[in-house]
């Protein structure tokens, strides 16, 4: 049986800013939807960064110097409420932020991350990448071989949730060379596009990505221009 509506807010290419205070629209638009008289709260903001920056989460800031370098290079910097160490965003990247109800959900926050990962699994065999796994904790994301293909850092407050993960589907990778991404060393970073041997968009992967969430989080998806509708 559906779990009930999620609302899609697809944002095409826009600063990172603007999908984070878009998430933020639809975090406050769920707790409102706690109500005596619920109403569907979730949502699901898909994102394409229109310029380059470097975010790090909760620890991981870099140090002065280094912040210095990175902006040198014509990027942005900012700080996220979310798990995880340092990386990059930018265009070529599917960023997805699913605004849930865990509670509602009965999902403890390790399920969920699961979840998130299973959801880019689907796409990948979708896409014809089976070889695509998550490796066991403390690892997150989705990899091809020692390369990671998908980052995952969320955060949870009250049970409701916010950031998600990034694909990187056409990435320039070559941003990820000045850092150490998510705070592994030894790792490196893949995309859709070099894997698949084909150039492919965002804009490519939005339909099966949506099947495949729909699948995984048991929901209807209405798509909305609103997050507080």
């Amino acid at each position: 049986m559906s779990r009930g509506p999620v609302r899609v807010l697809r944002l095409g290419l826009r600063p990172y800013a603007e999908a984070l205070r878009v998430q933020e629209l639809c975090v406050g638009a769920a707790r409102a939807a706690r109500s005596p008289v619920p109403v569907p709260g979730e949502s699901v903001v898909l994102s394409e960064p229109a310029e380059p920056v470097y975010v790090w989460g909760l620890r991981g800031a870099p140090e002065a110097e280094v912040a210095a370098r990175l902006r040198a290079r014509g990027a942005g910097l900012a700080a996220a409420r979310r798990g995880g160490r340092i990386t990059f965003h930018g265009p070529g990247q599917l960023l997805a932020f699913p605004v849930l109800d865990l509670r509602r959900r009965r999902l403890p926050l390790r399920g969920y991350v699961a979840a998130l990962e299973a959801l880019v699994l689907r796409l990948c065999r979708r896409l014809g990448l089976p070889a695509a796994r998550a490796l066991p904790p403390p690892f997150t994301g989705v990899w091809m071989g020692d390369s990671k293909l998908c980052a995952i850092g969320v955060h949870c407050g009250n049970h409701i949730t916010s950031h998600g993960l990034a694909l990187n589907c056409c990435t320039d990778l070559t941003w990820f060379d000045h850092i150490v991404p998510c705070g592994l060393e030894g790792k490196g970073v893949t995309s859709l596009s070099r894997e698949l041997g084909r150039h492919v968009t965002v804009d490519h992967v939005l339909e099966p990505f949506l099947d495949s969430f729909q699948e995984v989080f048991d929901c209807t998806l209405v798509f909305s221009e609103d997050p507080g509708d």
